[in-house]
């Protein structure tokens, strides 16, 4: 077990080796908004690379070339791009990638991975399902260990600080459609066992139209090991309301393993945001915590900037940049469910 040999999940403002992402490409998942999506990750890297690495999966050298063409014209530094001809079905790394872990030894931090099984959101996604390979194709990349644990579970549904603490929802992580022969405290010692935690936070649900069934970095994130930052909707007519309320509520009664609060802090969401099949899951909690950057997505509505102040105010060493993701929301995920961080050896 990871934790057993001192590896833990580092969180996200831990200094970045680099970050990972996956090119656009699926019209499934972007109806009309390829184009866009590519635009927005070419604005992605153009942000990234001044302050880390951005490791690049794309299907073949014809669509590196392309991409590399298009960096040139951007004036991203090509150096800072390291291209992996690895196909995917689709984007989502956050999701179905390599759960990086650390460990301190008296000399340095050596890196390793968890790869968790990946059904595709509780296979709500048939196509999408060998995406969960890549992991393991990933390996001999990586050069560091993998672990394999016996439980389905996506990136964007755990959230960690850092000191043993871990936010998940109970809508997510305990459905029927993940893993239906676990009962929730075999899924807690899991999750204890393979993240290196020693605490979880549960949150009852998730956003609407989320089709993740509640992932939490769309609901509450650590932005310290003390501090939360929580989605609320001021609108009570607002089919969030309630349930972003509840969540709110049940923050400022957690407690940590010594029973001291944590902060917690409002974070505005979207004005609501319609697709052909209902309600996107927009969210200002899918911010993306970068080296020297908050990536923040926007949706072209007056909370823009509320979000942008909160998170400013919070991150004080670290620009937060909004970058507009109302091409990407109508793949019903946004910055944060498309990057994937790979903590650095420092």
């Amino acid at each position: 077990m990871p934790a057993s040999l001192g590896y833990q999940m580092p969180p996200e403002w831990h200094p970045h080796q680099s970050t990972w992402l996956v090119w656009p490409k699926n019209p499934s998942t972007w109806p009309d908004q390829v184009p866009q999506a590519q635009e927005t990750y070419l604005q992605l890297l153009e942000i990234l690379t001044p302050n880390e690495r951005v490791d690049l999966l794309v299907d073949d050298a014809e669509t590196e070339a392309s991409i590399r063409e298009r960096l040139g014209r951007a004036r991203v530094p090509a150096d800072r791009v390291v291209f992996h001809h690895i196909k995917t079905s689709d984007s989502w790394i956050r999701d179905y990638g390599p759960n990086f872990l650390v460990r301190r030894t008296p000399r340095k931090i050596e890196p390793a991975f968890n790869h968790w099984k990946f059904n595709a959101w509780g296979n709500k996604y048939a196509d999408l399902i060998d995406d969960g390979g890549i992991p393991e194709q990933l390996e001999p990349i990586l050069g560091m260990p993998r672990f394999k644990p016996a439980l389905v579970l996506e990136g964007g549904s755990i959230d960690v600080n850092g000191e043993g603490v871990c936010l998940s929802t109970q809508q997510c992580l305990l459905n029927p459609n993940r893993n239906p022969s676990h009962s929730k405290s075999e899924i807690c010692q899991t999750l204890k066992d393979y993240l290196g935690i020693r605490q979880i936070v549960w949150l009852p649900q998730g956003i609407a139209g989320d089709d993740t069934d509640g992932h939490v970095d769309n609901l509450a994130r650590f932005v310290n090991p003390r501090t939360v930052v929580c989605a609320l909707e001021e609108d009570p007519a607002d089919e969030n309301y309630e349930a972003l309320e509840d969540n709110y509520q049940r923050l400022r009664k957690a407690r940590d393993e010594l029973e001291a609060p944590f902060r917690i802090i409002p974070l505005p969401m979207p004005i609501p945001i319609e697709g052909d099949q209902g309600r996107l899951p927009a969210s200002y909690a899918n911010f993306y915590i970068a080296n020297g950057q908050i990536l923040l997505p926007t949706f072209g509505n007056t909370r823009d900037g509320q979000a942008r102040d909160v998170l400013q105010e919070l991150f004080p060493e670290r620009q937060v940049v909004g970058i507009d993701s109302r091409a990407l929301i109508w793949g019903r995920g946004a910055l944060h469910c498309l990057t994937l961080q790979q903590p650095a050896a420092v």
